[in-house]
């Protein structure tokens, strides 16, 4: 497993889980970044999977959508290695889903800035599960 690579299975592609992640999850608000997530039972190869998205109804054209998921993903590939240490350490499998809110384009600087706050919630909430 490679520090800064996103791979196929990383990837939440389960219609069930993601429901259940809308339905039983927990939610909280990283400007412009609003992240909802939920803790699995299901062992996978990786301790987190992830689903990025962007609202078609604030940007409808696919070219824009597609580029702010880039953006995030991007950001989360760089970042994701100090929430795996984190999740190595409590055999827990986080599923969550990045969900785009502002309704502006907004710069990678930005989404970056917002996916290390992300990181930094998870860390204390997964010191606190509470």
């Amino acid at each position: 497993m490679g520090n800064y690579t996103f791979q196929k299975e990383e990837k939440l592609c389960s219609q069930k889980i993601i429901g259940e992640i809308f339905l039983k999850g927990s939610a909280f608000l990283c400007y412009p970044l609003r992240v909802v997530w939920k803790y699995e039972i299901n062992p996978a190869p990786f301790p987190a999977q992830v689903v990025f998205s962007v609202p078609k109804r604030l940007f409808k054209r696919a070219h824009d959508r597609n580029l702010l998921k880039r953006r995030m993903r991007e950001a989360y590939r760089l970042k994701k290695s100090e929430l795996y240490g984190l999740l190595e350490n409590l055999d827990r499998h986080l599923a969550f889903m990045i969900v785009y809110i502002a309704k502006e384009e907004t710069q990678y600087s930005q989404v970056e800035e917002a996916m290390t706050k992300i990181i930094n919630k998870f860390n204390k909430i997964l010191q606190n599960p509470d």
